[in-house]
């Protein structure tokens, strides 16, 4: 029998090319754990037909010894907003309901060359507008840990199914937080890449300017060998880059925003574990020192004038006449607004009629313009402290998962538990969530996570830093 618990991506690959068992075998063994839990979590909105067939080809390639990486075999399960040729891909929407991907997203053609084999697509908040996934047309997808709470957002079901070993990997997507903010949550580890280092061609657009893959895993290890598998520049994407390789050193300066974190709605717990991980990296013999990001206290308020903007341009396509769903009404415009008001869910309408304010005639400068400044100054003011540290140490969240309902009547509640994440995507810089610990609430160990910043391109520092922190 094969332990899924304990299973690295490493391991599972020296099983495969030893023998020990085959991708068919490993491939079984996760079908049965998504039959086992996942109609009480609800983290696979799809589990594919032809997942055996795939494992059979994989296992073909590993006995010819031929184009085997580290990769071959290994299931993954698939955010429901990243485009896999001839499979469904909704974003968790009624309004792409049905709707079929007519080609692979670059992330997902490497992964196929690679030797993946892909599970099914997972659970999402709609348009990954959300940070509980309770924002899915297709219902709320719960933690792991305690079914009564939220697995986050938006990568909920990715992150939920890495928890519970319906899968070895995870893709997700991150905007504001969606890959580390339920990494937190439950307990796993999620990386956002530099902005631009994995090609978003055949990422469902949020947020442009924001959006970026990655790899939601077990360990740092397994998100290192993901993250260089998807990554590098793309003719598709006119946004990706060739990430600049940073040398990771022995000895890290670490940098504290201590003003940043006397932010109110901080729990106890979180300060608690927060302070913890700082002494164990100076147990480490890291440098600890305290920084001033002055201009976060305003991130927040840029983001949410930004990523609306950014959605309602983006969504703009989605009217009922070049695919998904359509509605038909007495005019055209009937037909776009039957289609668009049925189609959308609240947090999606709500964040469409947000951005087309703030861009409109009259408020552009007023609002977006103003925004574009402030981004500038946070890009700014990370660029600054990176020439004085190699790492920024946060809290990834304000709170541990909180419960399914709580903050779902107050959307501004529910935006506050952004805080940590935001500032990253607005700069652009990559960031990994790890898990730092426990606390029990009601009974119920719920999992907390500290978040590792590094400037352009230093993904290496935060891996070598992270696996030093986890014992890897």
């Amino acid at each position: 029998m094969i332990e899924l618990v304990k299973l690295t991506i490493e391991k599972a690959h020296a099983d495969l090319v030893s023998g020990a068992y085959s991708a068919v075998d490993l491939a079984k063994a996760y079908l049965a754990q998504i039959e086992k839990r996942n109609s009480e979590l609800n983290a696979y909105l799809e589990v594919f037909s032809d997942v055996l067939e795939q494992a059979r080809v994989a296992d073909e390639r590993l006995k010819s010894k031929k184009n085997v990486t580290k990769l071959t075999g290994i299931p993954f399960a698939i955010k429901d907003n990243i485009l896999i040729e001839g499979r469904r891909v909704s974003s968790a929407s009624k309004i792409l309901e049905g709707y079929v991907a007519t080609y692979d997203a670059t992330a997902i053609k490497k992964l196929k060359d690679a030797g993946a084999i892909f599970l099914g697509r997972v659970n999402m908040d709609e348009f990954a507008m959300g940070g509980s996934t309770e924002n899915s047309a297709y219902g709320v997808t719960k933690n792991p840990h305690d079914t009564t709470r939220v697995a986050g957002g938006s990568s909920g079901g990715s992150v939920a199914a890495m928890a519970a070993d319906l899968c070895l990997v995870a893709l997700g997507s991150d905007t504001g937080g969606s890959i580390r903010q339920p990494a937190a949550f439950c307990g796993v580890v999620g990386l956002k890449p530099t902005y631009g280092s994995v090609s978003r061609s055949g990422l469902m657009a949020m947020g442009s300017s924001l959006d970026v893959i990655g790899p939601i895993t077990k360990t740092v290890a397994d998100s290192e060998i993901v993250y260089q598998a998807i990554l590098g520049k793309d003719s598709l994407d006119s946004t990706s880059i060739d990430s600049p390789v940073v040398v990771s050193k022995k000895v890290l300066t670490f940098g504290i925003p201590r003003d940043f974190l006397k932010s109110d709605g901080i729990d106890a717990s979180v300060r608690e574990n927060f302070e913890q991980a700082v002494a164990h990296f100076k147990k480490l013999g890291h440098k600890i020192v305290d920084v001033s990001l002055p201009s976060l206290e305003y991130a927040l308020a840029t983001y949410y004038v930004l990523m609306p903007a950014e959605v309602s341009s983006n969504l703009s396509r989605f009217d009922g006449v070049k695919y998904g769903l359509r509605k038909e009404g007495a005019t055209l415009l009937d037909d776009y607004l039957k289609t668009r008001a049925e189609g959308f869910g609240a947090e999606a309408r709500r964040r469409i009629i947000l951005g087309t304010y703030v861009l409109s005639s009259g408020y552009y400068d007023a609002y977006y313009g103003r925004a574009c400044q402030v981004r500038n100054q946070i890009r700014a003011d990370f660029a600054r402290v990176f020439a004085e540290v190699d790492v920024i140490l946060t809290p990834t969240t304000p709170t541990p998962a909180f419960k399914i309902g709580e903050k779902s009547s107050n959307p501004l509640e529910m935006y506050l538990a952004d805080i940590f994440t935001v500032p990253i995507n607005l700069a652009g810089v990559p960031a990994i969530s790890i898990p730092s610990g426990t606390v029990t609430v009601d009974g119920k160990k719920l999992p907390l996570g500290v978040q590792l910043i590094g400037g352009h391109g230093a993904e290496a520092t935060l891996f070598s830093a992270s696996k030093q922190f986890l014992g890897e």
